[in-house]
């Protein structure tokens, strides 16, 4: 029975030691932050309104999202799915970077050096913005 006992004891013990091993995932902080957009831009196929915004990006989730919330005017909440992430540059400024197209301006990326990470995001493809302006267009033509 002792033998036994010592056996549970061992495996409870590895267990134990091995649960408390970080792992990659883990050693990443939650980032959270503000940013304050001067214009309408296109974050993925959302169109987001100027204002004061909050943000916050856990890494550890099954589906890395940033959660992003208006603090000024009407209260606007938004969701992104993070296809990608890399390793941030501490020489690096925190911004939002910004691709200007024909159709407007878009988010492709979010930099965050204090936290080591800069957060990527798909701007829509030519093909896709035309098919938005095609879209448009026969909506307001037939009156809609």
């Amino acid at each position: 029975m002792s033998s036994l006992r010592k056996c549970i004891y061992a495996a409870l013990l590895a267990f134990t030691t091995i649960s408390m091993l970080p792992t990659p995932a883990a050693a990443q902080e939650a980032a959270h932050g503000r940013f304050t957009l001067t214009h309408e831009v296109f974050w993925q196929n959302t169109k987001v309104p100027p204002g004061e915004y909050v943000f916050s990006y856990d890494p550890i989730s099954v589906v890395p999202t940033l959660k992003v919330g208006r603090l000024n005017g009407k209260p606007v909440g938004f969701i992104f799915v993070v296809p990608a992430t890399e390793a941030s540059k501490a020489t690096e400024a925190s911004r939002l970077v910004l691709e200007a197209t024909p159709g407007g301006s878009y988010v492709s990326a979010m930099q965050l050096p204090e936290f080591g990470m800069t957060l990527r995001f798909r701007a829509p493809s030519i093909a896709a913005e035309k098919q938005m302006a095609k879209a448009e267009v026969t909506a307001s033509a037939t009156g809609q």
